[in-house]
């Protein structure tokens, strides 16, 4: 019985929030003279604040043509606009800009779920040695990785030297299928300097710090041992696809709706998808090198910290993560 009242006062609690919601927002459409989506427009700058807050207003709204305004085909997006200022009685002629910044909003909602469905796609797609077209690009992710170097044959021990855990890389896309290997091709060919430094980095020693009072107590010979005593130690493309997942999870979760909001200025692609996640193996790299982990066994506790703190930051409505990137010099900060 209890229980049962507890529910009921929620249940009541819930519904008369909502009533007095609507009535705050009716109150001040009469004072405002403008409705809440024109209150998010012009109160808010472009960019993640004022798309987040108007995407949460159009799915919370009574009108049905508001909620599936969030998920018209682009080509529907200019009439669902038109449909929505005759709707909330907008004068186009006194509100010009009102209806602009509703498009680009419409625009950046209805692609990040554009986005989300081809991300998936791609995904879902499993890597086909039978394919030229995936054999294609998974040669060309070799030549920029091995520049010079030819590979012996397709079924090799040289996969292992870019980061691939056996002698044919296909068994490793399983988990993120193609998406997987076009991000690492992206990552290649788009910020190579980058690359080929990481797959250097995670295969040469780390010179680990040695104070002058452990110096004083060891041998020469010890001191160089353990001066070099392991390596930064993770494979390559492994690494790559694991961080495409990182990448997909925040995609899929929206929590990299902050990050794309404020650097698409329309509509988010694959393309800021994939700059995004040349960002964050680079930082990654870096976090890994901080972390200082004992061997790969720890990859794991590293990975989780790592996602917790790119969690973190896209709680800021602000934020950009790689407004300023290499791979990312054609990103417009909005």
């Amino acid at each position: 019985m209890k229980h049962f009242m507890k529910m009921v006062v929620q249940v009541w609690l819930y519904f008369y929030c909502i009533c007095l919601w609507r009535c705050f927002k009716f109150i001040l459409r009469k004072l405002s003279g403008r409705c809440e989506l024109q209150r998010i427009c012009y109160k808010n700058k472009p960019g993640a604040g004022r798309t987040l807050k108007l995407e949460s207003s159009l799915k919370s709204s009574k009108s049905k043509l508001l909620q599936s305004a969030v998920g018209v085909h682009p080509d529907a997006i200019e009439k669902t606009v038109e449909d929505i200022l005759t709707l909330k009685k907008v004068n186009v002629d006194t509100n010009p800009q009102f209806a602009v910044s509703l498009q680009a909003c419409l625009l950046q909602i209805v692609g990040y779920r554009n986005l989300t469905v081809e991300v998936e796609k791609l995904r879902r797609e499993a890597y086909d040695s039978e394919n030229p077209q995936h054999e294609e690009m998974l040669i060309k992710l070799w030549k920029m990785l091995k520049p010079g170097v030819p590979l012996e044959a397709r079924v090799s021990k040289q996969w292992c030297e870019i980061g691939f855990q056996g002698d044919d890389p296909k068994t490793d896309f399983r988990g993120m299928g193609l998406l997987g290997l076009y991000n690492l091709v992206y990552f290649a060919e788009k910020d190579t300097n980058s690359a080929l430094q990481i797959l250097s980095d995670s295969l040469q020693p780390k010179c680990r710090d040695v104070s002058k009072e452990d110096f004083s107590k060891i041998s020469k010979m010890e001191w160089e041992m353990k001066k070099f005593d392991k390596a930064i130690g993770y494979s390559f493309a492994i690494v790559g696809i694991n961080i495409t997942d990182l990448a997909y999870n925040l995609l899929i979760s929206g929590a990299l709706k902050t990050h794309l909001y404020n650097v698409a200025p329309e509509a988010p692609s694959l393309h800021h998808f994939q700059q995004t996640f040349c960002f964050l193996m680079h930082e990654f790299h870096k976090f890994w090198i901080e972390e200082d982990p004992l061997d790969i066994m720890e990859f794991n506790r590293v990975r989780n910290k790592f996602h917790k703190r790119i969690l973190k930051q896209l709680q800021k409505t602000d934020m950009a993560l790689c407004p300023h990137f290499v791979a990312s010099e054609s990103l417009v900060n909005v």
